[in-house]
């Protein structure tokens, strides 16, 4: 169920633009608008929900498998030493967009471990992991 005022949503149906790096039948990742390092991911369900509380676990099964599938290709290909998976639930967590997505912050020694936005060029980075 798509909700119109959501922005998750409209990306999910098409009607906005993201870099895309995976899809299935019932999740997609793409590259974060605002992100805190390279290659910031976000992982979604195409149904809208708010919190893990209200997936069926079947759903919960589908996310899973597609963050397991974009880290496979966006760890090796960023080059990165680690990764960090965040799930924020409500505001006062940290959550901005009221549909339920994970982040991944693929992690290099060199970064410092601070997560603060940076100008990234996101054509860059999306070339560097899907390639021409």
């Amino acid at each position: 169920m798509m909700t119109s005022n959501c922005v998750f949503c409209r990306i999910v149906a098409g009607m906005e633009s993201c870099y895309k790096l995976y899809e299935d039948e019932g999740v997609m990742a793409f590259l974060d608008i605002n992100p805190a390092v390279e290659g910031h991911t976000l992982v979604v369900p195409k149904k809208h929900v708010e919190s893990l509380e209200e997936m069926d676990v079947e759903d919960f099964v589908s996310l899973c498998r597609g963050i397991k599938e974009v880290l496979n290709v966006l760890i090796p290909k960023l080059g990165a030493d680690g990764y960090n998976l965040i799930l924020n639930k409500g505001r006062v967590a940290g959550q901005e967009i009221s549909h339920l997505h994970f982040h991944i912050f693929p992690r290099k020694k060199a970064d410092g471990g601070i997560f603060t936005p940076k100008r990234i060029d996101l054509g860059e980075v999306y070339r560097k992991i899907i390639g021409p």
